[in-house]
């Protein structure tokens, strides 16, 4: 039945519901199980899902005008320079939007030419190498004689009210008063950002669980 010219139902529901059920399993493996476990930011999970969700949809509606290559190309250079003006994105959340985007775009337009053993199978590869790429990262990101399983570290951004102990030659007594207020053991910390006009500081710790 035709509604104004258009089809009421379409077979192609199920091909969509089967390819979107797919695709949000492997977006909450890559989103929850390798960036959220590693980083333990919340901030960006809504951006991802919404973005991975968008993209497979619009892909997937408009794939039918054969636009399949073109459509492709043109999503991974207007979201690949996307630049939330309100907070810059690091390369990390960068790299791992363009992996959203890249497995919706796979997901939506793979054709009867691809079976869905392939999908899976490529869908499988980008996650695993994403979970153990970030995971190696991950372990870097401590110096190497503290070097340990990323489950018994944690990470905590916090705001130092003072300028005097960020100065580099002050990094031993900063991190004596951080680890003596927080009582845990700092393996590691990053100054992310300085408001001289507040006279404060954004530092992210990784600490010993």
């Amino acid at each position: 039945m035709d509604l104004f010219g258009i089809p009421f139902f379409d077979d192609d529901l199920y091909k969509m519901l089967l390819r979107f059920l797919i695709d949000i399993v492997f977006l909450t493996a890559i989103i929850r199980l390798s960036y959220y476990h590693f980083s333990k930011k919340t901030e960006f999970l809504f951006t991802f899902y919404l973005v991975g969700i968008v993209v497979f949809f619009l892909c997937f509606t408009l794939k039918k005008y054969e636009l399949d290559l073109g459509l492709a190309l043109g999503l991974f250079a207007i979201f690949g320079i996307l630049r939330y003006r309100t907070e810059p994105l690091k390369v990390r959340e960068m790299t791992y939007l363009f992996v959203v985007i890249g497995v919706s775009v796979i997901n939506a337009l793979s054709n009867k030419k691809m079976s869905y053993m392939e999908i899976l199978t490529a869908n499988s590869f980008i996650f695993t190498a994403t979970y153990y790429l970030d995971r190696y990262w991950s372990l870097q990101r401590v110096t190497p004689k503290e070097r340990i399983s990323p489950k018994d570290f944690g990470t905590k951004d916090i705001v130092y009210n003072s300028l005097e102990n960020i100065k580099p030659e002050q990094f031993s007594l900063l991190k004596k008063e951080l680890e003596d207020s927080l009582g845990v053991e700092i393996l590691k910390l990053d100054i992310n950002e300085v408001d001289f006009e507040k006279q404060t500081a954004k530092i992210k710790i990784r600490y010993k669980k």
